[in-house]
């Protein structure tokens, strides 16, 4: 009981937040909540204060006894959900499918899956050296094993 309450109340939250959206929830025997969410446009502090908020003051802990912890999903975190890729257009992901990997821009998104793009050297077609040749590929979310933001310095 306990469990779907916290997940009514963490419905309700989201529900009104629209662009919050839920990567993870567990609670342990002893009833620690932890909560990972991530927003269309990124997270911040007031986000999970809300989220937290939300569950935390619907609850009675002289019920149950809990602990509660919101957090945002890692700028190194898997991408989990569908939504993730929408705010890391531009940005240079790591694509693993049953395949191959591959590093590149995220172009674009669809309703299917992903676009990237990146560079690559390669001998010329006539001649000695190698030349820059640009690459795409559209990789259909059903065939992504995992995917991860890359972060260069």
């Amino acid at each position: 009981m306990f469990k779907t309450t916290v997940k009514d109340l963490l419905n309700k939250a989201l529900d009104e937040r629209t662009d919050l959206f839920l990567i993870e929830m567990s609670i342990s025997e002893d009833n620690k909540i932890k909560i990972i969410i991530d927003g269309d446009k990124g997270v911040n502090v007031d986000d999970c204060i809300f989220v937290s908020r939300a569950i935390e003051h619907n609850l009675d802990r002289e019920d149950v006894d809990f602990a509660l912890e919101v957090a945002s999903a890692g700028a190194t975190a898997p991408i989990v959900n569908k939504r993730q890729y929408n705010k890391n257009i531009g940005r240079n992901l790591e694509v693993k499918t049953v395949s191959e990997t591959i590093e590149g821009v995220l172009k674009e998104i669809s309703e299917e899956g992903v676009s990237l793009e990146w560079k690559v050297r390669e001998p010329k077609p006539v001649g000695k050296g190698k030349v820059t040749v640009k690459k795409q590929a559209t990789i259909a979310y059903d065939d992504i094993v995992a995917a991860k933001v890359l972060i260069k310095f």
